[in-house]
């Protein structure tokens, strides 16, 4: 795989972020599979259409992309706050390239966040903007990466090295089991899919997950009942195959 962009294709763009989006769209139509179905050919989607830049067609699965000169930080830019708070809880939310490509217009790195990954609690508010900018009171967004749970960061691409494509379409096959449409259900799940995921031992107890109740309590102040609701989530994750239970409090990991 080739992964420098050809630059051809953006002499006719003045914006350093037009040339961007033509030349790493293009990229990904030629080079990227669909993550959900492994079908080979991604189409560009007309510019008109609202966060969507790409679409299988095959499943006919869309996405977005975000891509970022340098590795991918913990927080990505996005637009409208609103906006995105709305978009997260309906079926035409987009799942998600982050790429990054280095100064000579090459990909280093490439993830495909599940649309069913999106939280509440991984979209960060930014100040309105000041009265003196041309949207002046514009409340854009931020998508924290780092919170999002790593099953859900699914690596095509990482320090220039491409991963096998069946790696990557049973990754995505693997956490299509978590897939929720309620927003409250994915919120409580995630997080404390996240607990687990620092607990820095594969075996652990469930006492090791109650140590995270302070945490969980600040993130879900409408709950009085963490400790059953911590219960309930792992039960999810045993379930779905990513812990196993081993009796006696004591789980351990599973890995894909």
């Amino acid at each position: 795989m080739d992964l420098s962009f050809d630059k051809s294709k953006c002499d006719c763009y003045r914006s350093n972020a037009q040339k961007i989006r033509v030349i790493s769209e293009e990229w990904i139509e030629k080079n990227i599979y669909c993550p959900v179905c492994g079908y080979s050919q991604l189409i560009n989607l007309p510019n008109n259409m609202p966060v969507a830049d790409l679409q299988c067609k095959s499943c006919g699965e869309i996405f977005e992309l975000k891509s970022k000169c340098g590795n991918i930080s913990r927080k990505i830019p996005d637009g409208a706050y609103s906006t995105m708070i709305e978009r997260i809880s309906s079926t035409s939310n987009p799942n998600l390239f982050i790429m990054g490509y280095d100064e000579k217009y090459s990909v280093k790195s490439l993830f495909i966040v599940p649309k069913f990954f999106f939280t509440t609690e991984i979209i960060e508010k930014r100040n309105p903007l000041s009265a003196s900018a041309k949207r002046a009171g514009w409340v854009g967004c931020n998508i924290l990466f780092d919170q999002i749970p790593v099953q859900g960061r699914i690596s095509i691409i990482e320090d220039k090295v491409v991963r096998d494509k069946k790696n990557v379409v049973d990754d995505f096959a693997r956490i299509k089991a978590l897939k929720f449409d309620s927003i409250e259900k994915r919120s409580w799940l995630f997080d404390v899919m996240n607990c687990v995921n620092r607990i820095p031992f594969d075996c652990f107890s469930l006492s090791d997950v109650y140590k995270y109740e302070g945490f969980l309590k600040n993130k879900h102040p409408e709950n009085n009942f963490v400790k059953p609701k911590i219960r309930q989530q792992l039960q999810v994750l045993r379930d779905k195959g990513f812990i196993e239970f081993l009796g006696n409090g004591k789980y351990i990991k599973l890995r894909g």
